[in-house]
């Protein structure tokens, strides 16, 4: 305690002055950390959500990985370390909170590390889908490491003396002389960096076994945030050892390098997480809202095939949640509408669509599209003009009718794209020419 004290005396020296301008000093620091927290925990709550709706031990291990660093940074902005402090009258609590915060993060990316599975060995789409008893056996051994040490840490921390205040961004090099918190501080750096290495190579592997894409790209990113938040626990461990040997100097490592890799680190794995989720989001919103020309046909052929009627401009443009399930509620009226204005399909507009596509030299899915496209034109017009319909021997079969699930929206996307394309135009006229 005695050298905690002494130590004590010139970091708190500094923290007068730090604290004098603390206004302005610290003033980056809140916004990097609350805002990093912030978004982060909006991350999170998505990934929660997504679990609530499709529970998985992979979401929640993830909603956990995302929740427990978020909530470190908002706890380490110098406003609300301070609060924290001076509600629980405890010197210092915050930084066990962060710390503690961090760990969590440390134990779930360890679990997660182990519940990654490489593509070749999984038929699944999801990444934990494939977890077998010894992945989880596996986990369970280094969950154990940290069930062990974590109420060491606690243990440390509170006997350690460290409970006079001290500003968020000093507390290491200003208590690292005292042995037990220099002990904690060591078990916490090694902790997290075992993580940030465990993940980052587990990441960098899975990826390289992955097509180019925005999943790629996410799990690149976090194998890369890993690494650079590994930089934080270099400078740390380089400060925390030359504070406790009594070396002046190098506190710069811990107050100012060290956080900078922190919250690039952070930044970096947050994009991780959030990019293919935003990028699956805007995927969804985009078909959700190219469908709408195709339904809008198919909702004037038979208007009972909707559960409503026909959304208007701007709640289509503000459409931002229950997209999958928009989306698939749309597909389906679409085909319910398609089939019923089947019995008003022109063979030669198939004909004519069929010959327009091979001129145009385009692939499977594009010709099909076209072709459904001029012959939902054509029916939709004949039956609202009261042609009667055609007796089902007569009838053209369309392509697409047995796409797989998971190709048939991609269909109905292109086919509602050439819907009023030129190229379905001139289809139209040819069969129209022809007849």
């Amino acid at each position: 305690m005695s050298e905690g004290g002494a130590s004590g005396g010139s970091g708190l020296s500094a923290v007068s002055a730090l604290s004098a301008a603390s206004g302005i000093s610290e003033a980056p620091f809140n916004a990097v950390y609350l805002g990093i927290g912030t978004v982060a925990w909006v991350v999170a709550v998505l990934k929660l959500r997504a679990w609530r709706r499709d529970p998985s031990h992979g979401l929640l291990v993830v909603a956990v990985t995302i929740a427990a660093p978020a909530t470190a940074f908002l706890v380490a902005a110098p406003v609300l370390y301070r609060l924290i402090d001076r509600l629980t009258g405890r010197g210092n609590l915050a930084t066990l909170l962060v710390y503690l915060g961090i760990t969590g993060f440390s134990a779930a990316v360890v679990v997660l590390a182990r519940m990654w599975t490489p593509p070749k060995e999984r038929t699944n789409s999801r990444v934990w889908d494939a977890a077998t008893g010894d992945t989880w056996r596996q986990a369970r051994r280094r969950l154990a490491v940290f069930a062990v040490l974590v109420p060491v840490m606690i243990a440390l921390f509170f006997t350690g003396g460290a409970d006079s205040p001290e500003t968020p961004l000093t507390f290491d090099t200003t208590f690292a002389t005292t042995p037990r918190i220099a002990v904690f501080l060591v078990i916490y750096q090694a902790l997290f960096g075992f993580a940030l290495l465990d993940i980052s190579r587990v990441c960098s592997g899975h990826a390289a076994g992955l097509p180019y894409g925005w999943l790629r790209r996410g799990i690149r990113l976090i194998a890369v945030g890993g690494l650079v938040a590994c930089g934080y626990v270099g400078c740390k461990l380089i400060a925390i050892g030359a504070a406790f040997a009594e070396v002046d100097g190098v506190e710069w490592l811990s107050t100012a390098v060290g956080p900078a890799f922190a919250a690039l680190g952070a930044v970096l794995i947050t994009a991780g997480f959030a990019g293919p989720a935003v990028a699956a989001w805007t995927r969804r919103r985009r078909d959700y809202q190219a469908l709408r020309p195709l339904w809008d046909l198919v909702y004037r052929a038979d208007r009972r095939l909707a559960l409503e009627a026909p959304p208007s401009v701007w709640t289509e443009r503000l459409a931002f949640r229950d997209l999958e399930w928009r989306t698939a509620r749309r597909g389906l009226e679409i085909r319910d509408g398609q089939l019923t204005l089947r019995p008003w399909v022109d063979p030669a507009v198939v004909t004519a669509a069929t010959a327009v596509a091979e001129r145009a030299g385009l692939d499977d899915g594009d010709r099909a599209a076209l072709i459904v496209a001029a012959a939902l034109r054509f029916a939709g017009e004949s039956l609202n003009a009261g042609t009667p319909p055609r007796p089902r021997e007569d009838q053209a079969p369309l392509p697409g009718l047995d796409a797989e699930p998971a190709e048939e929206r991609a269909h109905l996307v292109r086919v509602a794209r050439y819907l009023y394309a030129p190229l379905t135009g001139e289809a139209l006229a040819v069969a129209t020419a022809a007849g």
